[in-house]
């Protein structure tokens, strides 16, 4: 095939992802042609106490809405509920107002059961809190997530007047970093790093080394999934090349093929 329908062939793309939230991103960029380089910088794991779970859990139905901000927060909930032996589907959650943070989070909840009232548009947890905030003034909301959630979401919730409350579904755990992949990328072997959240961010910095971060993002472009993740790409002391106008899969895809469609063409122009 030519370069149309493999517009990213000879990119060698790092994913930092967690591997079962890497595997979909990873195998759409390779059918754009690129060469994936999987870098696990997080993990996922239960709770380490399910005790402030398991009561939110078995009060539910005092609650007005619930808001899901990924697909882990789904998992695990719906885990837990299967030991505890509690109905998270229907009739339970039929008469709650269910906010999802993006398509997949919403895929999820309905291939449970559970009818999503809302998507938000930007496929962020800013965007959902921002979007739903004035339906949910005088709400009771619950919000599972994970204990490296961003407090910024629940804030700007609060503000609205929602009475919020926050519970830890699962925990966000640095992984330990491939040291050839490291090797590859100090050595100058990729063309683009992506970063699908502020951990990610967090736990490459500490493998990479803050003090290198910045002059790594200024020979290899840092890709980021959205705005929360390039913030923190900036706060940790490197620039953002990229950014996916959509939070999603087929937003970073698009974002990498149009930058290296721009950088490819005589002066930078389309």
């Amino acid at each position: 095939m030519g370069s149309i329908e493999k517009p990213l062939a000879g990119k060698r793309i790092v994913v930092t992802r967690a591997p079962e939230q890497a595997r979909d991103l990873a195998r759409t960029l390779e059918q754009l042609g690129a060469e994936v380089f999987l870098l696990p910088m997080i993990s996922f794991a239960p709770p380490e106490d399910w005790k402030a779970l398991d009561e939110q859990l078995r009060q539910i139905d005092s609650f007005d809405a619930i808001l899901f901000l990924s697909r882990n927060a789904v998992r695990y909930l719906f885990d837990r509920c299967a030991q505890l032996g509690i109905q998270c589907g229907k009739p339970r959650f039929a008469n709650r107002f269910i906010g999802a943070v993006g398509p997949a989070t919403a895929r999820a909840l309905e291939q449970g059961g559970i009818r999503v009232n809302y998507v938000a548009g930007k496929g962020t947890a800013e965007a959902l809190a921002s979007e739903l905030g004035p339906a949910l003034a005088g709400r009771r909301v619950l919000v599972p997530r994970s204990d490296r959630g961003d407090a910024l979401v629940l804030q700007a919730l609060r503000a609205t007047g929602a009475e919020v409350t926050e519970v830890t579904a699962y925990r966000t755990t640095t992984a330990a970093a491939d040291p050839d992949v490291l090797a590859r990328i100090e050595g100058g072997g990729v063309d683009a790093i992506v970063f699908a959240s502020p951990s990610t961010v967090h736990s490459f910095s500490s493998a990479i080394g803050r003090s290198g971060l910045g002059a790594l993002a200024a020979r290899v472009p840092f890709v980021a999934i959205g705005p929360t993740t390039a913030a923190a790409i900036r706060r940790s002391g490197a620039q953002v090349k990229i950014e996916a106008e959509e939070s999603s899969v087929s937003g970073i895809a698009r974002a990498l093929v149009q930058h290296f469609a721009y950088r490819s063409t005589p002066a930078g122009y389309p």
